[in-house]
C-alpha cells in the first residue's frame, strides 16, 4: 500500500504546473468588483500589467497589483526566470466565504448582510 501511495506521489510532482504564480485568499472584496479589474491586465506583459493596476482607481488594484508583484518576485527568486520575458498567463477571481451580518430593521425585525471575500490568483508564463 505504502509503494502505491509513493508512486501516486512521484507522479503528481513529475505532473506539477512548473510556471510562477500567486494567490492571495479571504480578500473582503466581491468577486464581482474583482473581475473588471483582472480583464485589464489578463495576457499582458507584466511590465505593462502593473503599469495598469497603477492607474486604475479601483478598490481591487491595489490587492491585484500586490499580487502581481509576489508572482513576480516568485518566477525571479524560486525558478530564475528573467522579469523581461514573462507575461499574465491565467488570473482569475474565485468567490470566497461569505460572512453573515445583520442590522436591525422597522418593527423589531433584522435584514442580513452578505459580506462577501474572493479568492485571487494569478499564473505567470515566459514568452
Amino acid at each position: 500500500m505504502a509503494t502505491n501511495t509513493r508512486e501516486k506521489g512521484a507522479a503528481r510532482r513529475e505532473n506539477r504546473d512548473r510556471r510562477p504564480q500567486a494567490h492571495v485568499k479571504h480578500v473582503r472584496i466581491s468577486s464581482r468588483k474583482v473581475i473588471p479589474v483582472i480583464n485589464l491586465i489578463r495576457g499582458k506583459h507584466v511590465e505593462e500589467a502593473q503599469a495598469i493596476l497603477k492607474f486604475t482607481p479601483k478598490a481591487a488594484s491595489p490587492v491585484v497589483l500586490k499580487l502581481l508583484n509576489s508572482a513576480i518576485a516568485n518566477a525571479e527568486n524560486n525558478l530564475n526566470l528573467d522579469r523581461s520575458d514573462l507575461f499574465i498567463a491565467e488570473v482569475y477571481a474565485n468567490p470566497g466565504p461569505t460572512l453573515k451580518r445583520y442590522i436591525p430593521r422597522a418593527r423589531g425585525s433584522a435584514a442580513p448582510i452578505l459580506r462577501r471575500t474572493s479568492h485571487i490568483s494569478i499564473v505567470l508564463d515566459q514568452k
